[in-house]
């Protein structure tokens, strides 16, 4: 791993190099944060309380030669953080017909796969991740031995050439594990959800073949896949409330999307989890 000396993150100011484009696009907004921009060849997004946090994962993941994360430059002038701009093409909102291809969704679990490798032995010291918002019903989550992505959607994996290149937006990153991180991606590119809520254009897939086809190229073990049924159950009752909270506690971006109806297609993906247990392990292990 490199060691090369660069300022600590809080204290890294980013200088904008000759002749660099003053271009200002603004980018897609997620879920959560929003005022993220595109100037020359960075991107600027709004300081948020895990911005040291993320900034020194990023720098991590840089010295253990992960090139599919952004690099971290630091704060340019009017506070944003700044960071590398990872070129390629994301998914729109709902996902188009090319983001069905079944060697793009191999692709996205290997790079899950090498995130996790490369992330193997990291310890936030300096500046840990802040602690999540946890309502005091939740179910019990996973233990906490890695740091993770915790948000691999098709509108956060750059594409290149049909196949997984980068990941961005890591504002969710924190601990977890590498199954759960892993699980969480291909709940999101199988996808796995109740039927009634497949994005347009993707009824005609196979949930069952796309979530073996994820399972083989991350590399789960025997044992991971007949864990991952219950896991994906556990998974969404835990997100169902912790929805619920961040919704009632941090407002914005929650709050929309509480609103627009997500609880409710927790629900109904808990539900159909439950009712195919058996048929996922079967694929997972056939």
């Amino acid at each position: 791993m490199s060691t090369r000396y660069r300022p600590p993150v809080q204290a890294r100011v980013y200088v904008p190099a000759a002749g660099e484009a003053p271009d200002v696009e603004l980018m897609p907004a997620g879920d959560v944060t929003e005022g993220v921009v595109r100037v020359g060849e960075t991107i600027r997004r709004p300081h948020q309380p895990q911005s040291l946090a993320v900034g020194g994962y990023l720098d991590w993941l840089e010295d253990a030669g992960f090139d599919g994360s952004p690099r971290c430059l630091g704060r340019d002038t009017e506070g944003r953080d700044v960071l590398s701009f990872v070129p390629g093409r994301c998914a729109e909102a709902l996902p188009e017909a090319w983001v069905q291809s079944e060697e793009l969704l191999a692709s996205v679990a290997g790079l899950v796969r090498r995130l996790h490798d490369a992330s193997a032995g990291y310890v936030p010291q300096a500046h840990p991740f802040p602690p999540r918002a946890m309502p005091p019903s939740a179910v019990r989550p996973d233990p906490t031995d890695l740091i993770c992505h915790l948000d691999v959607t098709p509108q956060n994996v750059v594409v290149r050439e049909g196949l997984a290149a980068g990941l961005v937006d890591f504002d969710l990153a924190g601990p977890s594990t590498a199954l759960r991180d892993s699980y969480n991606a291909a709940m999101h590119w199988v996808p796995l959800r109740a039927p009634a809520d497949a994005w347009p254009g993707w009824e005609r897939l196979d949930p069952y073949r796309r979530l073996r086809i994820f399972a083989d190229a991350y590399g789960w073990d025997r044992e991971e896949r007949r864990r991952v049924p219950g896991l994906a159950i556990d998974a969404a009752a835990l997100g169902y409330e912790r929805m619920h909270h961040n919704a009632a506690t941090l407002d914005g971006g929650w709050a929309r999307m509480w609103a627009g109806g997500v609880g409710d297609l927790i629900l109904r993906r808990r539900d159909w989890l439950e009712a195919n247990a058996q048929r996922l392990e079967d694929a997972l292990l056939g």
